[in-house]
């Protein structure tokens, strides 16, 4: 009956029945389009899902072997990280600096000049336990401040010159006896070198702990030819750059005399001068009226006497060989019983010139007038 009435009404109005099958063909022709589209999703994602779990499981591969081939790649880039931050720690605490690099060396300028003294009495013997408040250092006549002051024994870098030329030949055995006492009063921190010398100077031992080394070499040489004793003070000045320990002194035993070096007396003693090490002498001198005495055996004495005590050293005459221990031995205690004074410069200027030193005494009550044994000055820096 619906059916019936359904056609009837479709018969009379034929406008609606072509409406009615546009819109139905329209109807299937969009859900054939969402069939055909899903199906093609549909046989998509299980690919795109298996892909990207392949893709997933390479990478997580890839990685693993990287780790295998350099398990330390991850700890560099970690250091390398910090230190790219480091680098820029002065930037953001807003303080003034540079970067340095390996192989640079730091630089610090301090003023402080250091001044070994030595404190004698009437008698030529030590005086110890003096206190700063008995000292005053001129700088070219203006009084400085002491502001460190010392007495202890120190570790010592010492070179020991040793004539072996021909005007040694009837010395040399007790000049050998006193070389070995002045080691018997090393302490086991010190350093030695051995300089000897007749026509040429050369270095028979460099730095070593072992006195015993040096006796040995000691030994082996014999007097004989000219002397070129400048030449030896010379390679003694510079064997001392090498020295590990900041005290620093040269013990020369010689009869003083200079016939055959390259080196002069002025190069001798701008090298002195330039170097902070203390000379000392045991001058082993024939008697004045001995008709065996060259004219450069004559100056021998002055000579010495000028090279050490422009150091703070000083020479010991020897009138009889039999003193020698003796002398060396007083030379030893001499070194390890100084003061130590250190002042700030008022001069400022960094000029390269000579300063001059004097040190005077404010003795203590009681005291006979003292001497002093100090370096007569020091060259400015250049920069």
């Amino acid at each position: 009956m619906k059916r019936d009435v359904l056609v009837t009404v479709l018969q009379s109005r034929p406008e609606l029945s072509r409406v009615l099958s546009v819109s139905f063909r329209i109807l299937l022709l969009v859900c054939f389009l969402g069939a055909q589209a899903f199906v093609r999703l549909a046989a998509q994602s299980p690919a795109d899902e298996n892909r990207s779990k392949d893709d997933t499981k390479k990478e997580e591969a890839k990685k693993e072997e990287a780790k295998k081939e350099d398990p330390k790649k991850e700890d560099a880039k970690r250091e390398n990280s910090v230190a790219d931050d480091s680098k820029y720690d002065d930037v953001r605490k807003n303080t003034p600096g540079r970067a340095f690099k390996p192989g640079d060396r730091l630089r610090i300028d301090v003023d402080m000049a250091l001044i070994n003294v030595t404190v004698t009495d009437p008698y030529n013997r030590l005086v110890t336990g003096l206190d700063p408040d008995n000292f005053r250092v001129f700088e070219d006549n203006i009084e400085q401040e002491v502001v460190t002051f010392s007495s202890e024994d120190v570790p010592i870098s010492i070179g020991v010159i040793f004539d072996f030329s021909g005007s040694m030949s009837n010395k040399v055995g007790k000049a050998r006896e006193a070389a070995l006492q002045f080691f018997k009063t090393a302490n086991p921190q010190d350093e030695f070198f051995l300089v000897s010398f007749n026509e040429r100077a050369e270095l028979t031992s460099s730095f070593t702990n072992s006195v015993e080394d040096l006796q040995s070499r000691l030994m082996l040489t014999s007097p004989k030819g000219r002397t070129a004793l400048l030449d030896a003070i010379y390679l003694g000045i510079s064997q001392m750059r090498g020295a590990h320990n900041a005290k620093r002194a040269l013990l020369i035993l010689s009869d003083g005399g200079d016939n055959h070096s390259r080196y002069n007396e002025s190069d001798i003693k701008r090298l002195v001068k330039e170097a902070d090490t203390q000379l000392y002498a045991i001058g082993i001198f024939d008697p004045i009226g001995s008709r065996n005495r060259t004219p450069e055996e004559l100056n021998g004495p002055s000579l010495l006497t000028e090279v050490t005590e422009m150091t703070g050293g000083r020479v010991f005459n020897v009138e009889r060989l039999e003193d020698l221990p003796d002398i060396a031995t007083k030379i030893g205690m001499e070194l390890r019983n100084q003061y130590v004074l250190g002042y700030r410069p008022s001069n400022k200027v960094h000029d390269a010139r000579w300063r001059k030193l004097k040190i005077k005494i404010r003795a203590p009550r009681g005291l006979p007038p003292l001497t002093v044994f100090a370096k007569t000055g020091y060259y400015a820096p250049s920069h």
